[in-house]
C-alpha cells in the first residue's frame, strides 16, 4: 500500500501562490494538528480577504475535497482561503469541530499578514453542516472578544435540527429529513447539547455584536427557510445582513460539496459577485 505523503506544516509554508492550492497542516497547542487548503493568491504589495472555510457533509463526512466548489468560489472573488479538514461526529461530536474551528481561527490571525497581506481581515464561511460550524466560531469570536472578525458567509447552513420548516418538508419529503436529522443526532450526541447556542445557533437567544453576515441558499433549498430565518433574525438584533435566494443553484447543499460540481453552473458568477461585494463593503479594520 503506497504511503500517505508527508503534508508540510503551516509554519513551514509558503503563502499561496497565484492559483494554488496546497494541503497543509496546522500545528494546534493542546490538540492533534489539522489538514487544511489554501487556496487564491497572495500578490505582493496588495492584501487580499482572508476566509477560513468549513466544508459540508451533515456533520459526519466530506474532506478537503468536499470543500472545493465553495473555497475555489471564495478564491475566484479574490479571498486567500484555508479550508478546514475538521473532525467529524459521531468520533468528534459536539463540541469538538468548534473548539478545533475556533483555534484554527486563532492560528489564521496569527498568520494572516503572511497569508493575505498587511491588515488583511477575517472572514468565516461554510455551507451546509459547515455553514453551522462557521456560525458557531463566529458566536465564540464574539464572546471571547477575539479574534476580529469582518464577516461570516454561510450558504445553506444547516442552523437548528427542530426547525421543521416547509422548504425542509417540501425537498424531498422524509429522505431528506432522515438524512439531516441522522447527521445531526450524531453530532448533539446528547439531547441536552441542542440546547447549546454554540451548537444550534439558530436557536441562540443572543444575536447582537456578531459580525455581518451574507446568507445565500437556493429556490428549491431544503436550509432555505431556516438560513433566511436566521438572516431575519440578525438583521432584527441590528447586525448587517445580506441575504439572497439564487433561482439558479440547483441541488444545494448537496451539490455544494460534490468535488468538481458546484450546483451553481448558471449562478457561479452571481455566487462571486456577493462575495466580491461582502468584502468590499467590509469596514477598515480598528
Amino acid at each position: 500500500m503506497p504511503t500517505r505523503p508527508t503534508l508540510p506544516t503551516a509554519e513551514a509554508s509558503a503563502a499561496p501562490a497565484r492559483g494554488a492550492e496546497t494541503d497543509i497542516r496546522i500545528d494546534l497547542p493542546d490538540r492533534e494538528p489539522v489538514l487544511a487548503r489554501l487556496y487564491g493568491e497572495r500578490v505582493r504589495g496588495t492584501t487580499s480577504p482572508l476566509v477560513l472555510h468549513f466544508h459540508g457533509g451533515t456533520f459526519v463526512c466530506g474532506d478537503l475535497d468536499n470543500g472545493r466548489n465553495v473555497a475555489r468560489l471564495l478564491a475566484g472573488a479574490g479571498a486567500v482561503v484555508v479550508s478546514l479538514d475538521y473532525p467529524l461526529a459521531p468520533k468528534a461530536p459536539f463540541p469538538e469541530p468548534i473548539e478545533v474551528g475556533f483555534a484554527a481561527l486563532e492560528w489564521v490571525f496569527k498568520q494572516r499578514m503572511k497569508l493575505a497581506g498587511r491588515g488583511a481581515q477575517l472572514f468565516l464561511a461554510g455551507e451546509e453542516a459547515g455553514g453551522n460550524l462557521a456560525a458557531a466560531v463566529a458566536l465564540m469570536a464574539r464572546d471571547r472578544a477575539h479574534p476580529p472578525l469582518a464577516g461570516q458567509i454561510l450558504l445553506s447552513p444547516m442552523l437548528d435540527p427542530c426547525a421543521g420548516t416547509p422548504s425542509l418538508r417540501q425537498a424531498k419529503g422524509d429522505a431528506v429529513q432522515c438524512k439531516w436529522a441522522s447527521g445531526w443526532q450524531e453530532y448533539l450526541s446528547r439531547p441536552m447539547n441542542a440546547t447549546h447556542p454554540y451548537a444550534v445557533p439558530g436557536g441562540s437567544l443572543r444575536l447582537a455584536e456578531l459580525a455581518r453576515t451574507l446568507v445565500l441558499v437556493g429556490k428549491d433549498d431544503p436550509m432555505r427557510d431556516e438560513a433566511l430565518n436566521f438572516a431575519k433574525r440578525l438583521s432584527d438584533a441590528g447586525i448587517a445582513v445580506t441575504s439572497s435566494v439564487l433561482p439558479g443553484a440547483s441541488n444545494w447543499p448537496e451539490a455544494l460539496y460534490r468535488p468538481d460540481d458546484s450546483g451553481c453552473a448558471a449562478c457561479e458568477a452571481v455566487v462571486q459577485k456577493h462575495f466580491r461585494e461582502f468584502f468590499s463593503a467590509a469596514p477598515p479594520p480598528h
